[in-house]
């Protein structure tokens, strides 16, 4: 990206110059959470810890702060630098209010819990965690008052990853969507259920590794440009403009988990794969936010990877991987199993039904947290209330609970609810793209992906951060998030599998 102001342009050189630190970071996390031998975990926090520093230290240098000075009166020529200019300036205010010491130390701390959070899943210990959930709660509310706030503290960490919203607008669209869901839940609890039980058969892992990469390039994803690894905790990591990314986890006898993983975290990457070249060394050189691409991830995975076309296309395949657990399997069999609806103790493995009950519990348990009214060492017995409240069901042990996700070890407060939003946005973009691509599902059962990226990649990716996710929406849409679009979706499709 290039502009005609000399101060911009040297704007656009001191982000390269932290898009790079943050890149040597990603670098060190990815590898951290695949293949860093356990024994260098302190070094690599220090390592972490230190690089932190240094980005904190080039993010408020004198020189950004004179630059946005010299350009308070500059009228931006296009969109692209009238979003330069309004991220830098917000990036610039978030990290000068923060201590360079106490970036440091929380980095460090994040780094430590994360493996701390892994051998606490492990053993099923809560108690073991709990004093790193405790610094981290600790620092969310230090970082909540650091940043400011009007309303409530979860504000100002939510717009660290939905800028410009507030947790009174997710509690507008959460309540009437939990009502919605749970009833829904219910409903089709009522229905005999479907067949999925050849969901559970042997599929070994050196397969299940093949066959994801072949779905990996036929939805698009450029291997000269990223790799597929196994982790805890499946992620996408962006290392670079051209190093994306993607993790799974493999389960011999859960075919699902890690498909539907796989497109998941395909969808993340095919985000960043798509975005603008030009934009690639400035701030705007990434997704717009959380919510954004939750909805691009989950567009994949569910929208198009678990529609019945995408079904009939790639059986085949899955069936030509797997003859003995799938031979004797039909598309519409297949469709209807991998969209059983049944409430589960796992996020990430929930169906689409019952997945946002789960971002709801989140939410709600995290306000509670913020707030004070709930304490970290009254969490598991919090979770597990809110479960049965919300779904139904208890789990039967902390790493179905409250343990199972990571990002509460990395200090993600106020990260969950975009999960959910990613569901509505989603829903709102399939419904422009069926209007504009109206053979689609005849494309998808010829397994021609091409089409709905191209969509995806003019509408979306390749704006990167130029237009925040309210003027996304309306650009692509002509109107504002609209949760509705979510439910109808649901209706139409769980009506015909389960008639209710």
């Amino acid at each position: 990206m290039h502009s005609h102001n000399p101060n911009l342009n040297a704007l656009i050189e001191t982000q390269k110059e932290i898009k790079l630190l943050g890149s040597i970071a990603s670098v060190l996390g990815w590898d951290q959470e695949t293949y860093m031998p356990e024994e260098a975990l302190l070094w690599r926090s220090e390592q972490l810890a230190w690089l932190s520093g240094q980005m904190h230290r080039r993010e408020t240098a004198p020189e950004i702060k004179d630059l946005l000075d010299k350009l308070e009166d500059y009228s931006p020529a296009d969109d692209r630098e009238k979003a330069l200019l309004k991220v830098a300036r917000r990036e610039f205010r978030r990290a000068e209010v923060f201590p360079e010491d106490y970036v440091i130390e929380k980095a460090r701390h994040h780094s430590l819990a994360q493996n701390g959070w892994i051998q606490a899943r492990e053993k099923e210990d809560f108690e073991a965690f709990r004093p790193f959930l405790e610094k981290n709660m600790e620092f969310a509310r230090r970082d909540a008052e650091y940043l400011g706030y009007e309303e409530h503290p979860y504000d100002a960490l939510l717009d660290l990853y939905e800028p410009d919203m507030k947790a009174s607008q997710i509690k507008e669209l959460f309540d009437p969507l939990g009502e919605y869901l749970a009833g829904l839940v219910k409903r089709i609890g009522e229905k005999p259920p479907v067949r999925d039980d050849f969901l559970s058969r042997s599929c070994p892992v050196d397969k299940q590794e093949e066959l994801g990469k072949e779905v990996l390039k036929a939805i698009g994803y450029d291997f000269g440009k990223g790799r597929l690894d196994a982790t805890a905790h499946p992620f996408t990591s962006e290392l670079g403009p051209a190093d994306i990314r993607v993790t799974t986890r493999y389960d011999e006898f859960d075919f699902c988990s890690n498909l539907f993983s796989v497109i998941h975290e395909g969808g993340h990457a095919l985000y960043e794969m798509g975005i603008d070249s030009t934009l690639s060394e400035t701030l705007l050189g990434t997704g717009t936010s959380l919510g954004i691409h939750e909805s691009q991830s989950r567009f994949w995975e569910n929208l198009l990877g678990r529609s019945r076309a995408f079904c009939e296309g790639f059986l085949p395949l899955y069936q030509n991987y797997f003859p003995q657990a799938f031979g004797d399997i039909d598309g519409e069999s297949f469709y209807r199993g991998i969209n059983r609806v049944k409430p589960s103790f796992i996020r990430v493995e929930a169906d689409e039904v019952t997945y946002s009950l789960h971002v709801i519990l989140r939410f709600n348990l995290e306000l509670a947290l913020l707030e004070g009214s709930l304490a970290v060492k009254d969490l598991p017995e919090a979770w597990n209330e809110e479960s049965r409240k919300l779904l139904g069901i208890l789990p039967e042990s902390v790493s179905q609970g409250v343990l199972q996700d990571v990002h509460w070890s990395h200090g993600l407060i106020g990260y969950f609810s975009t999960y959910a939003l990613g569901n509505l946005y989603g829903a709102q973009f399939m419904a422009r793209m069926k209007k504009d691509i109206p053979q689609l599902d005849d494309l998808l059962r010829q397994r021609n992906c091409e089409p709905p990226l191209k969509w995806l990649r003019e509408k979306i990716h390749r704006h990167g951060s130029v237009y925040s996710s309210a003027e996304l929406c309306r650009k692509i849409c002509g109107e504002d998030l609209d949760y509705r679009y979510f439910i109808d979706y649901l209706e139409k499709k769980y009506l015909e599998i389960y008639g209710v």
